[in-house]
């Protein structure tokens, strides 16, 4: 019983620490997707991920399933590494393996990234019924 809560902290660790280490190159990921076009079509779902993630974090949002949160933040990593299958420097083709795997964990995310939006609408809401009633 003892192994099972050390392995859960564990990867609970590990995962604090990826999501940590992404937030601190959010800046750095959104100029990557700007500056590529290849990453350019993901920006939209990449920055609700990017929320995703800060309301994940920030204990806001927590009704995302562990792989889901996982799958994504894999998918973000790889496109941060700048060393990988395909070196980013290389012109023209640099960043598709980054497209690849960007595009393979976004679509394995997409039904909870759509539960999400909705959640976020739903709170964005609610602000602005609260502010109307004061």
């Amino acid at each position: 019983m003892a192994d099972k809560a050390t392995s859960k902290q564990k990867k609970e660790d590990v995962l604090d620490a990826d999501i940590k280490h992404i937030l601190r190159d959010e800046d750095k990921l959104k100029a990557k997707v700007k500056d590529s076009s290849h990453l350019e079509r993901f920006a939209k779902d990449l920055l609700l991920f990017m929320s995703l993630i800060k309301d994940y974090y920030k204990g806001n949002y927590r009704k995302i399933p562990y792989k889901t949160l996982s799958a994504g933040i894999v998918g973000l990593l790889y496109t941060l590494n700048p060393i990988d299958l395909i070196p980013d420097f290389i012109p023209f083709i640099g960043h598709i393996d980054d497209a690849l795997v960007l595009a393979f964990c976004l679509k394995l995310v997409e039904k909870d990234l759509q539960k999400y939006q909705v959640w976020k609408a739903s709170q964005s809401t609610t602000k602005t019924n609260a502010n109307v009633k004061k």
